[in-house]
C-alpha cells in the first residue's frame, strides 16, 4: 500500500507489534547492506519497502506512487540525495515523512537544510529508533492504538550484502578513477564500513577524503582502499 492507494489504506491498519502497518517506505539507498538492514527494519515494523539505488530511479519510483515515507541517502552515485529532499518538500502533496540518512558527520544539518524532518545516522540497527524517528513525525490518523512496548532489538544484516557492496567498490575502482568518483568511494565506503564495524576500512575512507579535502595526491589512499576491499572479496565473507 502507498499514499495514493486510498483503497487498500482503509484495509491494513497499525498495531502496537507493528505500529509502520500499512506504510510504503521508499528506500534511495545505493548500499546492499543499508538495504538490507532497512528490509529487516520495515519488516520488524510491518512496513512495505520499497528500493531505489540512485536519483534517477528513486525519479522513477516517484512518478508511479507516493509513498508514505521516503528515507535518502545523502551521497548517491548520479548526485546528491539533498537535491532529491528538497525537490519532495516543496511538492504537493508532500511526502508525510522525509529522512536524510549518512554516515557522515554534520550530514545531518544538511538533510534538514534541504528540507527533510529528520535524519537517521549510519549505522542504523535499532528496532526502536527507527520507528520512533517515523512515528514522532505520522499525523494521528496513521499512529497505532493505546500504549506501545519500545522493541529492545537491534538489526544485524546478512554480512553477504557487505560482500556485495564490496564488488561494487571494486568495480567502481576499475572502471573509473576520477576525482569526482573518488569523492563518491570515499563517502560509500565509509558510511558502509562504519555500518559494518570494519575500523581498517572506515579509516582508510577517512584518509581518502581528507587527502581530496587538501587536494594531495591520492595514489597511496586509492590503493589502499582497493587493497581492503580486496581482501574482504578474497575471505569469501564480509568482515
Amino acid at each position: 500500500m502507498d499514499d495514493t492507494d486510498l483503497f487498500a489504506a482503509t484495509q491494513r491498519f497499525p498495531t502496537s507489534r507493528r505500529p509502520l502497518l500499512g506504510l510504503t517506505i521508499l528506500v534511495v539507498e545505493d548500499s546492499r547492506f543499508a538495504c538490507e538492514a532497512m528490509r529487516l527494519l520495515c519488516l520488524r515494523s510491518g512496513a512495505r519497502i520499497r528500493r531505489a539505488d540512485c536519483l534517477k530511479s528513486a525519479r522513477r519510483h516517484l512518478q508511479v506512487y507516493r509513498p508514505s515515507v521516503i528515507i535518502v541517502d545523502l551521497g548517491l552515485p548520479d548526485g546528491s540525495g539533498e537535491d532529491l529532499i528538497e525537490e519532495l518538500a516543496q511538492t504537493m502533496p508532500r511526502v508525510s515523512v522525509i529522512l536524510g540518512t549518512s554516515g557522515d558527520n554534520f550530514a545531518e544539518d544538511a538533510a534538514i537544510a534541504a528540507g527533510a524532518d529528520g535524519f537517521l545516522a549510519k549505522p542504523i540497527t535499532s528496532l526502536a529508533k527507527f520507528q520512533h524517528e517515523i512515528l514522532s513525525r505520522l499525523p494521528e490518523d496513521r499512529q497505532p492504538p493505546g500504549p506501545r512496548v519500545l522493541p529492545d532489538e537491534e538489526i544485524v544484516p546478512d554480512l553477504i550484502a557487505y560482500r556485495d557492496d564490496m564488488a561494487h567498490v571494486a568495480d567502481v575502482l576499475n572502471d573509473h578513477g576520477d576525482g569526482k568518483v573518488l569523492d563518491y568511494v570515499a563517502q560509500f565506503v565509509r558510511g558502509v564500513a562504519r555500518s559494518a564495524h570494519d575500523t581498517a576500512l572506515a579509516d582508510a575512507a577517512d584518509r581518502l577524503a581528507h587527502t581530496r579535502a587538501v587536494g594531495g595526491p591520492v595514489a597511496t589512499d586509492t590503493a589502499r582502499i582497493a587493497g581492503l576491499v580486496q581482501e574482504r572479496l578474497d575471505l569469501r565473507k564480509a568482515i
